[in-house]
């Protein structure tokens, strides 16, 4: 049967029969030659290779192959099954191919997505290739190895502008309104990261100076967003980390221009197109946002263009290593923000927010038992997509700042310098950039391969020690252990804190950095200390794993952890409170106490927004149910006193008042966000815009409070996108029959919605409270995953994101119990489809996890 994957094994034998050398693409997105403009394009490539002699196929995925030639000579199309074009037997030597073909614009966020705003009418297209969507735009070979330079020639409406991977050029007036493009070759890059951007884009010119030379680098986004392009602060972020990435990496940046363009409906955050980079959109905040908000962003800015070098430059050669290119990133965006913080000031401290944001993801997924080494085996394309995920991501960067407090910071970037001088344009495995890393610090670093890379699992650490009379050490030793199912014992790198009460403040006192092997580590440099208050392992949070406090350190975090200064060390204590939660240990009802007792003094957003958000987590789904009016009581009681005491239009006003709209429940928190929305009794300096209005709104329609008129009036009011797709969510959320089978209907059965109006009705579906209406839909949930398995329907069609999306949020998670988690087992057992049974297997994971918290917290 014909498919879209592409195995591992596919592409190593297609490039030991071809190499790809040039790409020429013209696309032409004016309508001419289609019979619907809305929906289809024309593309033609022209590929020189070189052949050792051998069959083998382009990938392309298109409506239909109109013509192909090699060499000049037309070869049988009728091979085409959608997905692979076979070409015929090539002599060794060099090859011309070129195939011109009807392509499909996407509405899923893959390949061409073609996007009309409501606000104006004004059409907007952009691409998004990775993993392998390149062929939905051209025929190509589709896989990372593959590089070749890259010319694209684009026919469009001439008042449109176009971004591509080259500098930008005036277009070729063809007349009738048509303009002609024709962009300079880029370097020998990867297919994934070629890219198109055309509409009629609001555009910003500033320049980025690097390595002594300015380049163009213009920063876009639709017309009906103009006025929320804060472009000043996107291109100080932007220049700050070139100055930052080309003195660490000592290698100047490769291309010519480096545009960045925020794109409507994109399923990720960004995309690290070589010099023509793409963002969501949700970035150009239309209300007021935190500090944090913006420095997300700033760290999403810096994170794609580490990319340009770990990705771009040097590029993985198959996607075993796709945690190493986004790992890499992720810990160098922390790396610069810091850089950026010490020298230009301001700023919380980013390896806080790392934590307390980006490491918590990675914990949650790798206690899931459908987790993996970070280095997985992807032998498919199907697999790579399912990794995209906190492991991939934020272990693998955890596991990279590890690395560099092994190795030492200087050596670090010595041996990336080196990789990069040495691979630059090439493909590289994970063994090329250890081997630099050991050159220039000359440390054997083959056993971390095998102990953080290659294995599963994360490992839990424990301070054994005994105290003499007077409070001081006789002996300490950190203890080790780690999941049965993932037995591997890891050598840390682990700072021990030692912290006492004194003028009101609990302050380190005494602090040591040692390395921790095996099941116990004597720590000998601690006897004779005194012990303090609190006993904090991973101070300063070096290693990756999880701590465990013992009874007195943790009796005086609680007593007073408002007055733990240190953000690191205020970032591992929260952790190990969150954990300690999920793992049944800790009630939820004592999480709630400890989070509206350190919310207040707690300076870094990251963390106040994460904390608050665990705690609202701790009143509901952690919740017993006969338990939750009481513990929403509590919480909301704690957020308004919180609220009250915040500073007026402060960031913690913004964040408190955001967590008790979306837990409001009692009649009287109702009225009291209720009377905010009509502008009366709102707190001094909050703003109520239109992300409070919908916020408040949502609520209010998921109690039964507000219904599709008040819903339709605010839709006037935000005549927008947005504002369509925040209206679409609060209807999904109400509690009656008519509107969750409604909603239901447009995330399950309706092709034409599009990707980000579904992604917003099917995360706004499942409310707590509504366990009468939603009962029905735990049997829907596994009929539409069946569908999704077996391609019925609109699933043959839909892409990746969205089938996750329908996976991951359509499930019941707010009807958990026992009997739900058995039927879907059993469920579970008749499926083979490997994205649907690792999806269900997680949330079941998760359910199974809720229900032992549930249980806890009955005390």
């Amino acid at each position: 049967m014909p498919t879209a994957n592409i195995t591992r094994d596919d592409a190593a034998e297609r490039s030991e029969l071809v190499t790809a050398k040039a790409y020429r693409v013209t696309v032409d997105v004016t309508g001419a030659g289609v019979d619907d403009p809305e929906r289809l394009f024309v593309s033609t490539t022209e590929l020189d290779l070189d052949a050792t002699g051998g069959a083998t196929h382009l990938d392309l995925i298109a409506a239909e192959v109109t013509s192909a030639t090699v060499d000049g000579e037309s070869i049988d199309t009728s091979g085409f099954d959608g997905f692979r074009l076979p070409l015929p037997e090539l002599a060794e030597g060099a090859h011309t191919v070129v195939v011109k073909a009807v392509c499909r614009y996407s509405r899923t966020g893959e390949g061409l997505h073609r996007f009309v705003d409501q606000a104006d009418g004004r059409v907007y297209l952009y691409s998004q290739f990775e993993t392998a969507d390149a062929r939905r735009m051209f025929a190509n070979f589709e896989q990372p190895d593959q590089k070749a330079t890259f010319q694209l020639t684009v026919l469009a409406p001439i008042n449109w502008v176009v971004f591509t991977n080259a500098a930008g050029i005036s277009p070729e007036d063809l007349g009738d309104g048509v303009g002609r493009w024709e962009h300079a070759p880029t370097p020998r890059v990867s297919t994934y990261i070629t890219a198109l951007v055309a509409g009629e884009y609001h555009f910003v010119d500033t320049e980025i100076t690097t390595d002594g030379r300015s380049i163009p680098a213009r920063i876009a986004c639709r017309q009906s967003v103009a006025q929320h392009l804060d472009a000043e602060r996107i291109h100080t972020t932007t220049q700050r980390g070139f100055e930052v990435f080309e003195e660490a990496f000592q290698t100047p940046y490769a291309f010519d221009s480096y545009d960045q363009i925020f794109v409507p409906e994109f399923n990720a955050g960004a995309m690290e197109n070589a010099g023509c980079v793409t963002f969501r959109d949700e970035y150009l905040f239309r209300s007021r946002v935190t500090a944090r908000e913006m420095e997300a962003r700033d760290n999403t800015i810096l994170h794609e263009l580490a990319h340009m070098w770990f990705g771009d430059l040097v590029t993985m050669r198959w996607w075993d290593d796709l945690w190493l290119n986004e790992s890499f990133a992720e810990w160098a965006s922390s790396f610069a923000a810091d850089e950026i913080s010490r020298r230009w000031g301001g700023g919380a401290n980013p390896w806080a927010s790392f934590s307390n944001e980006r490491k918590a993801w990675a914990y949650l997924q790798d206690q899931l038992s459908t987790t993996h080494p970070i280095a997985a085996d992807m032998s498919d394309l199907d697999k790579v997509e399912q990794n995209f995920d906190g492991i991939t991501y934020a272990k693998g960067a955890s596991v990279l700042k590890l690395l560099v407090s092994f190795v030492g910071r200087e050596d670090f970037l010595r041996g990336v310098a080196a990789y990069f001088a040495k691979h630059s344009w090439g493909n590289t495995e994970l063994r090329d950039l250890l081997v630099e890393l050991e050159a220039t610090s000359g440390r054997d670093l083959s056993w971390f391969s095998g102990e953080w890379l290659e294995t599963a699992g994360v490992n839990t650490l424990r301070a054994d020690f005994d105290v003499d009379d007077e409070g001081r050490f006789t002996r300490f030793a950190v203890t080790q252990s780690a999941h049965p199912e993932w037995p591997t014992l890891r050598t840390h790198r682990l700072g021990i804190g030692l912290y006492s009460m004194a003028d009101d403040e609990l302050g380190r006192v005494h602090y040591v950095e040692t390395d921790v092997k095996g099941a116990t580590t004597e720590v000998p440099e601690l006897v004779g200390v005194q012990r303090g208050d609190v006993v904090l392992l991973n101070d300063g949070d070096l290693t990756y794993a999880k701590v465990r406090l013992d009874d007195a350190s943790v009796a005086a975090l609680v007593a007073g952890i408002d007055r733990l200064r240190d953000p690191l060390a205020r970032a591992v204590t929260w952790g190990c409170f969150w954990d300690s939660v999920r793992d049944a240990e800790i009630a939820p009802q004592d999480f709630v106490s400890l989070a509206l007792a350190g919310l207040a003094s707690e300076e870094d957003m990251a963390a106040v927004t994460t904390v608050a958000n665990q705690a609202a987590v701790c009143s509901t789904r952690f919740m017993a149910p006969e338990l939750r009016d009481e513990a929403n009581n509590r919480l909301v009681t704690g957020l308004a006193r919180l609220l009250k005491e915040a500073e007026p239009a402060s960031d913690k006003q913004l964040i408190f008042a955001k967590t008790l709209i979306g837990v409001a429940r009692s009649a009287t928190a109702l009225d009291l966000i209720k009377a905010w929305l009509e502008g009366e009794e709102v707190p001094q300096g909050l703003a109520v815009d239109t992300a409070v209005r919908w916020s408040i709104l949502s609520t209010l329609a998921a109690r039964g409070v507000a219904g599709h008129a008040e819903i339709d009036a605010e839709l006037a009011r935000d005549n927008t996108n947005a504002g369509a797709e925040r209206a679409a969510g609060a209807r999904a959320g109400m509690p009656d029959a008519e509107s969750k089978a409604e909603a239901w209907r447009l995330v399950t059965a309706d092709p034409d919605v599009p990707n980000e109006t579904h992604r917003s009705i099917v995360m706004g579906f499942h409310r707590y409270g509504q366990e009468e209406a939603l009962a029905p839909y735990a049997d829907k949930y596994k009929e539409v995953a069946g569908q999704i398995a077996r391609r019925e329907g609109i699933w043959g069609e839909r892409g990746y994101a969205t089938i996750g999306n329908v996976l991951r949020f359509g499930f019941p998670d707010t009807i958990v119990d026992d009997a739900l988690v058995a039927d879907f087992e059993a469920w579970l057992g008749t499926v083979e489809h490997d994205q649907v049974r690792r999806s269900v297997t997680e949330r079941l994971d998760e359910a199974r996890r809720t229900l032992r918290v549930q249980q806890a917290s009955r005390g």
